[in-house]
């Protein structure tokens, strides 16, 4: 066990569950880039970024058995066609709630907060949303999350081949936090550039 009584599990899920955060702002930013022109973009984003979400889902609690035994069949009606993806995705949570340490629900909340502040502040408050697509924010999300799900993959192996390693669990995070900060940076540097461009073009037209 780890601090907070949580242990790998705890942890690993909780680095899954920052996709559907990731999700969520996502789809903010959509809205405030493209508005209504957006939503058709946004139901597809819901439905492939949910389906991906859903099937890593399914592997993360099955290797970590965070919730114990979970059946792959839902407890009511399937929702109609690719939507069982979504529906999928709330039972996990369900699940992960019912089975997670009393502080899970305050590690989600930091999660809202971070990625909201990140949100309010840089793509709001320095209008970084004037300077991309819908097209590009849909895609943006995939590149983000692909440390995430490597960093989610090898803790779970951690948790079945060696029980509860805090040293190198702790490695593990360390590395997840430094990719964070450099796909941060990076993509708001990138916004940032295309601000001063934007900004050239103008005074040379000028």
């Amino acid at each position: 066990m780890l601090f907070l009584h949580w242990d790998v599990g705890a942890i690993v899920v909780l680095y899954w569950t920052e996709n559907l955060v990731v999700g969520l702002y996502t789809l903010l930013k959509m809205w405030v880039t493209g508005g209504t022109s957006a939503i058709g973009i946004m139901l597809f984003f819901c439905l492939h970024y949910g389906g991906f979400c859903a099937i890593h889902g399914m592997f993360v609690m099955e290797l970590t058995q965070f919730a114990g035994e979970i059946s792959s069949t839902l407890p009511v009606a399937s929702w109609p066609g690719p939507l069982i993806l979504i529906q999928k995705i709330i039972y996990f949570a369900q699940q992960i709630l019912a089975a997670a340490p009393p502080e899970f629900s305050w590690a989600i909340l930091a999660l809202l907060l971070s990625h909201g502040a990140s949100f309010m502040l840089l793509f709001v408050g320095q209008h970084e949303y004037r300077h991309t697509t819908v097209d590009a924010l849909m895609k943006a999300p995939y590149k983000r999350i692909a440390v995430l799900h490597i960093a989610v993959i090898i803790g779970g192996f951690l948790v079945v081949e060696l029980g509860q390693p805090l040293g190198l669990l702790l490695a593990l995070v360390a590395l997840k936090i430094v990719m964070d900060i450099m796909l941060h940076n990076r993509s708001h540097r990138a916004a940032s550039g295309t601000n001063e461009k934007a900004v050239a073009n103008r005074n040379t037209r000028s």
